[in-house]
């Protein structure tokens, strides 16, 4: 009877122990770190197929959405090696993709000491190079900062002890608008920016780096218009380019980083705390990237190129930047930005701490590869505070293309040039003949910043 008993527990043991093996077991609870989203104020608009004529003052406008810069995330977005970009891997050409994680593994910050490599003379007017400017015409001027400022060291200089120009001038007048219209982009405004103040021009004796630029400029308002494709073109052969480069959300000019004699400009030039001055005919403008600009982040849109890729911040985690030597020659490459509140797989340039600062060429056809104003007019630019005193200044007309290609005239000022005029001139010598849409005949000609070809009278 005992061994029958004895039999009888071992068997409920053993049928216990299998019934408590196949039991589910209590989930455990796993913290999952929460994802960073950055969010962005928008306002939809029913209809933006009619360009207003005038806009709110700090309104940016993209299509039917209306972005206003002072609701826009203040931090930086970074990337995490965790991420992961769109499962595109191959753009036009060819030309390769880099995922999230690969721009996390390449970005550094090798100038965390605000020592960079100086790029006076970096420029080429034959081919394009990686770290130089690819000119299509060289007019050098003997214009620009009277000596070197103790910042510059040889081949190198110091972003982080260079002088800047003092004052702080608000602009309550600044106008800036970004509006696709169809298949253009529109990005048009006064050059006065919108979210920032300004050092105070022309450069006061009384400022330290009077002795090294003298700057005598006054900032005026201009109008700036510039019609680019909303969705560009990438080219395997890069464009030329003349002196400006795109133009930024701040509402500011972006010119090439080189100053009229073809050196250094963030080096040699007195800028203010933005990292903005006025040129000879009062136009605000930036060649580098501007430290006002809060947002840097790789993913973020700056500003827009003048065919139509956009510009973006270097930074791709906290002190971690992308810098020239992770760029094409033309300062750009081709990964997963946010183009107006969209993630898109594109090409876009990379603003950079080091020389050439920004765009190089185009990667696309440029509605313009010369200036973008022309004078136009006498108006009278006002601050609302600062010691500045301004007086009349000429307000500059832009001479932008139309969507069909062909240029705008401004208050009878000659226009630019057609970018079809010009460019069946780039192999041409001065003094040739040259045919324009196998219609008009013409000459090879130098007209100011230009060389294109002119109808024969």
């Amino acid at each position: 009877m005992s061994a029958l008993k004895l039999l009888f527990s071992s068997i409920v043991l053993v049928v216990s122990s299998f019934f408590s093996a196949q039991a589910p077991q209590p989930a455990t609870s796993v913290p999952v770190a929460p994802q960073e989203t950055a969010t962005t104020s928008v306002h939809v608009e029913e209809n933006a197929s009619t360009i207003p004529e005038e806009r709110t003052r700090g309104e940016v406008n993209v299509t039917s959405i209306n972005i206003s810069p002072a609701t826009s995330p203040q931090r930086t977005q970074t990337l995490k090696a965790s991420s992961t970009s769109s499962s595109v891997t191959s753009y036009a050409n060819g030309v390769h993709v880099y995922s999230d994680e690969e721009l996390l593994k390449m970005a550094g910050n090798p100038y965390a000491n605000g020592e960079v490599p100086l790029g006076d003379g970096k420029y080429t007017t034959t081919e394009p190079k990686k770290g130089y400017i690819y000119l299509c015409n060289v007019h050098k001027e003997n214009v620009g900062s009277d000596q070197n400022g103790p910042w510059i060291h040889g081949s190198t200089w110091n972003f982080l002890s260079k002088y800047v120009v003092s004052g702080s001038v608000s602009w309550p007048n600044a106008l800036f608008s970004n509006i696709i219209s169809g298949a253009y982009r529109i990005l048009s405004g006064n050059d006065l920016p919108i979210n920032h103040t300004t050092g105070s021009f022309p450069v006061s004796s009384s400022d330290k780096v009077y002795q090294y630029d003298k700057n005598p400029n006054i900032i005026s308002s201009q109008t700036i218009k510039d019609t680019v494709p909303a969705e560009p073109t990438y080219s395997a052969t890069p464009y030329c380019m003349g002196g400006e480069a795109g133009i930024m959300l701040s509402g500011v000019a972006l010119f090439n980083g080189l100053d009229a004699p073809l050196r250094d400009a963030p080096a040699h030039e007195a800028q203010d705390s933005c990292a903005g001055h006025p040129q000879e005919s009062g136009e605000y403008h930036y060649h580098s990237l501007s430290p006002c600009f809060k947002d840097i982040g790789i993913k973020t849109v700056l500003g827009y190129a003048l065919d139509g890729f956009p510009i973006t911040g270097p930074q791709v985690a906290k002190d971690t930047y992308i810098t020239t030597q992770n760029l094409d020659e033309c300062h750009g490459l081709v990964s997963e930005i946010v183009v107006d509140g969209k993630k898109k797989v594109t090409y876009h340039y990379v603003m950079t701490q080091d020389y050439p600062y920004s765009v190089s060429c185009f990667r696309g056809k440029p509605s313009s590869t010369g200036p973008s104003v022309q004078v136009k007019q006498t108006v009278k630019a006002q601050p609302s505070q600062g010691t500045q005193s301004q007086s009349s200044g000429n307000i500059q007309s832009p001479m932008s293309q139309s969507p069909s290609g062909a240029p705008q005239m401004s208050g009878g000022t000659p226009p630019t040039p057609p970018q079809e005029a010009q460019d069946v001139c780039d192999e041409k010598d001065e003094g040739e003949s040259c045919t324009v849409g196998g219609q008009m005949t013409g000459t090879c000609r130098t007209v100011g910043e230009y060389f294109a070809c002119i109808p024969n009278r």
